[in-house]
């Protein structure tokens, strides 16, 4: 097997499924063309108030839902669930996005929409009642405070002693900053992304010379140290206004994921590298990387890139309140998702190119590693070319950054830059996720002075500066301590397991409204095939965690806190998947016409 064949057949596959089921969902299940024909107006129309609602240019739309929903799970997903070999996570990864990902992300936009662009927890409360929608509330708040933890994480080991990268990522900050404050005070966006883009370059050229001087040792960090520091700076970089470093950094980290992608797509095509890793590994039980096996933890590793809960909070969020037209929904929500999908697969490729004794001497910890029997390939040569010792860095990131540099090490421009190129991977990761860090605790603190603000009035207001600071301190703190006492192992698998279980929401939500506004009830089978899929496997993972890990006082994961949160999870699951049997079985009394009906008056 080889690289060019798993990437074409991907692109074809995808691209067709685009095509034809991206049509059918938007045009038949979902009749968007019937609302553009009767010119039903979206809410980004209907509310115009140049703020929150404003009705933007689709491909503009897209690139903002894109950068948005493609975080770190498509790169580092697909990276720990090679452990299994590659035919599974691929498998995972096409079939997962068509059926799965691409249709929730287009119902999700869809459901928010027709009901004025509001939040999910209050379209599950107007779809199917206060209770699902009280549990879908605080659902979202463990899921984006475990998703912030489970991001984190993947920073710490790519960061862990590595002053070059600490101090190429670390510099981005006072760089956005001022990409920020010169865009807003002239306007001039061109040169302000020159001048940006290129002292990041320059960042990473001179990050090189800092090993051995004073500067580095000051910016070499362990695990424990970084883990406090990341929650501390993202307190501060969600108080910030969002002009001044948020909005600038994501601008300038889309050009670096755009650019190191595309290059990465055409670097396989020109090299075409074998992959290494056989189809199925020896771990189908579980490994050193993955605990758990195969099914139904591929599933569970790999969320974004195949389906994700965390595309809710934007699909409900930002993107509803954007678009402009109802059928610009099909290439926003459906079309990302599958160029998300393409991404996870690009990340896939880098990582079985590798030889699977490197990978797991990189992925695994060093006493798993010794207890393989395995002996590194071309491990030792890496670590001269990039200058960094590569040994037991888990968390997916390096290993990625490894992968690519290892193809592109093939190209005679790249052969003596291996260690600049290794550490510009690790600075494009690094950025895109302390961005999603940095809007997921913002995020976090709105459904903190959301939800809590019902008991504890004061800390509803949104313009108080003392309420704000709570409530991010909060999120700073419940995200933090998670990623203090957690490894890799665990907390990915509670991260995938919460994100999932998000996504199970996504699709009943998805269900219930299609059921009242198709024509046809069987095509309410778009959501509930993956939902029944889904919802099994986040159930059968989420015990075996329990069981296995969390309360097992014999595992080294072994965390009754997130025991706890996994049980109350689950919990909350039934409770909405009960609501929504419940409403299904009455609103199967109704005639369809009747439902059909009924449900034009909620978009009128």
């Amino acid at each position: 097997m080889n690289a060019v064949s798993i990437v074409i057949g991907s692109v074809c596959i995808l691209l067709i499924a685009y095509r034809l089921y991206g049509t059918f969902m938007a045009s038949k299940v979902l009749k968007i063309d019937e609302l553009e024909d009767e010119k039903v107006p979206t809410p980004s129309q209907k509310f115009n108030d140049g703020r929150d609602y404003v009705p933007t240019n689709k491909w503009v739309t897209f690139g903002h839902h894109f950068a948005a929903i493609a975080a770190a799970g498509p790169l580092v997903g697909p990276v720990l669930a090679a452990q299994f070999g590659y035919l599974p996570s691929l498998l995972w990864l096409l079939i997962g996005a068509v059926i799965g990902g691409a249709v929730h992300d287009l119902v999700v936009l869809f459901c928010s929409m027709r009901r004025d662009g509001k939040s999910f927890s209050e379209v599950a409360k107007e779809e199917l009642g206060p209770v699902a929608g009280f549990c879908t509330g605080l659902a979202m708040l463990f899921i984006i405070t475990i998703t912030m933890a489970g991001l984190s994480l993947v920073v710490l080991h790519a960061l862990e002693r590595n002053p070059w990268g600490t101090f190429a990522v670390g510099i981005t900050i006072p760089i956005a900053m001022g990409v920020g404050l010169y865009h807003r005070k002239t306007g001039n966006l061109k040169l302000a992304t020159i001048v940006g883009f290129t002292l990041i370059m320059v960042a990473v050229v001179f990050g090189h010379y800092l090993n051995g001087t004073w500067l580095g040792d000051l910016l070499t960090f362990d695990t424990k140290t970084l883990a406090i520091i990341l929650p501390i700076y993202a307190f501060f970089a969600a108080a910030l206004p969002v002009w001044l470093l948020l909005q600038p950094r994501d601008y300038l980290s889309t050009f670096m994921k755009v650019g190191v992608f595309a290059a990465l797509i055409i670097g396989v095509i020109a090299i075409n590298p074998a992959i290494e890793f056989p189809a199925f590994t020896n771990f189908l039980g579980g490994g050193p990387v993955v605990a758990g096996p195969v099914w139904p933890f591929v599933s569970i590793t790999i969320a974004c890139g195949a389906i994700s809960g965390f595309h809710v909070f934007v699909g409900s969020g930002t993107t509803p309140k954007m678009l402009n037209r109802w059928k610009d929904a099909k290439p926003v929500a459906f079309g990302a998702m599958l160029v998300e999908c393409i991404v996870a697969v690009m990340a896939l490729v880098a990582a079985v190119s590798l030889e699977p004794a490197d990978y797991f001497a990189i992925n695994s910890s060093p006493e798993k590693y010794a207890e393989l029997g395995m002996e590194p390939v071309h491990l030792a040569h890496l670590e001269d070319e990039v200058n960094m010792d590569l040994e037991g860095r888990t968390g997916g990131a390096v290993t990625l950054a490894v992968g690519m540099t290892y193809i592109f090490k093939a190209v005679p421009i790249f052969e003596n830059l291996a260690a600049y190129f290794y550490q510009f991977v690790i600075l494009f990761e690094a950025v895109f996720i302390l961005t999603a860090i940095d809007a997921g605790t913002r995020t976090a603190r709105y459904l903190i002075q959301d939800f809590f603000g019902n008991f504890i009035k004061p800390l509803k207001r949104m313009d108080s500066i003392w309420a704000n600071i709570t409530a991010s301190a909060i999120a700073c703190f419940a995200w933090g301590y998670l990623l203090f006492s957690g490894d890799i192992s665990s907390v990915w698998a509670l991260f995938g397991v919460s994100n999932q279980l998000m996504a199970s929401i996504g699709l009943i939500i998805g269900a219930t409204v299609i059921l009242k506004i198709a024509d046809k009830r069987w095509y309410m089978l778009t959501c509930l095939i993956p939902l029944i899929y889904l919802y099994v496997t986040v159930n059968v993972a989420g015990f075996w965690m329990i069981k296995n890990v969390y309360l097992n006082s014999a595992n080294a994961g072994y965390n009754v806190i997130n025991g706890v949160l996994s049980v109350i999870m689950l919990v909350l699951g039934i409770v909405i998947m009960v609501s929504a049997i419940t409403k299904w079985a009455q609103l199967w009394k109704i005639p369809q016409p009747e439902l059909v009906k009924r449900s034009k008056s909620e978009v009128a």
